[in-house]
């Protein structure tokens, strides 16, 4: 519901932390000398994921002048991937991102994100960085943070092996816990009803704690690989905060042929749901084709992480204007 209010929703006193955070961060990748870029937030082209629900804009002039839609971008991973295809080495962002139909105590349209790509790092590595990140601008205890892979998640809080369970036992599970998929028949779909209702909530309890080794099936943006019970796993990990996600990155996929089927299978995907058709940016599979060096990246929600630091309960409290009251 969108208000008439001219006040803004934080404190001062927030405010001023948010500029500290924003600070703090800089210098952690100036320490390291990762390069920091700013690209578009206005996109020819868009993501092709299933699940995420985009902005859009018309332009009308010399360059279009019967008017053409522009995608309000939800990352700035593509266009950073074609900065690091044309050698930009490893570079970070620090700025607003857009995505539709959000709302809600964790969630605003319009927020503030942090991506990142390490040049020669996997992901394990990444984590590592990461978790060097929360100490230095979060003062997180290092030794609260933990690591759990897909499989030991499943196995600790449902007794089961995510990979091989059988359909009938995801259907009953799923509709035990979240009393829903009795008649799904996608395994994914199954498997990430279980996720949010089961697996996120008991994470990052202590402390910080990273989610990785999902199935294939999920690699998204990830390159994928065989785990050391002979699984086929995403090499990509989320992090969570008391059963908040906070963080998702992968060790990145450079094989361009693999990126343009993904796009585009994502993109018919979207079809069949009957969603709006997001226009995927095959710039990115050019990019791939022409040699992005092989990296992990990360993208990490600031207002989220902001939350964290002053224990806010609703990201109202660490934004000056939500999209109630934009």
């Amino acid at each position: 519901m969108l208000d008439t209010q001219w006040q803004p929703q934080c404190t001062l006193d927030a405010l001023k932390r948010r500029a500290r955070l924003f600070a703090d961060i800089r210098a952690f990748f100036a320490a390291r000398d990762v390069l920091e870029v700013d690209t578009p937030i206005l996109s020819q082209g868009s993501i092709s994921d299933p699940h995420i629900e985009v902005m859009t804009t018309t332009y009308t002039g010399p360059l279009a002048p019967k008017g053409q839609t522009l995608y309000l971008q939800t990352s700035p991973e593509f266009a950073m991937k074609r900065l690091l295809a044309a050698g930009a080495g490893s570079i970070y962002q620090l700025g607003k991102v857009f995505r539709n139909e959000e709302a809600g105590s964790r969630h605003n349209s319009e927020f503030c994100m942090l991506e990142w790509y390490r040049l020669g790092m996997d992901h394990h590595q990444l984590m590592a960085e990461i978790a060097e990140l929360l100490v230095a601008v979060a003062g997180i205890d290092a030794g609260s943070i933990e690591k759990v892979s897909y499989l030991a998640a499943f196995e600790r809080t449902l007794g089961i092996n995510p990979h091989t369970a059988s359909l009938e036992v995801l259907q009953q599970l799923a509709q035990q816990h979240a009393h829903y998929g009795e008649a799904e028949t996608d395994r994914d779909t199954l498997l990430n009803l279980l996720v949010s209702f089961v697996i996120e909530p008991s994470l990052g309890q202590q402390g910080p704690s990273f989610l990785y080794d999902y199935p294939a099936s999920q690699a998204a943006l990830a390159r994928t690989a065989t785990d050391h019970e002979g699984h086929q796993v995403a090499c990509r990990f989320e992090l969570f905060i008391k059963g908040v996600e906070l963080a998702n990155g992968y060790f990145e996929l450079t094989d361009a042929a693999e990126q343009r089927r993904r796009l585009l299978a994502d993109g018919e995907t979207r079809r069949q749901l009957g969603r709006p058709y997001n226009n995927p940016d095959l710039r990115l599979a050019d990019a791939l084709a022409a040699g992005m060096p092989e990296c992990a990246g990360v993208a990490l929600g600031v207002d989220r992480l902001l939350m964290v630091i002053l224990g806010a309960s609703n990201i109202s409290q660490v934004m000056p204007f939500t999209l109630a009251r934009a």
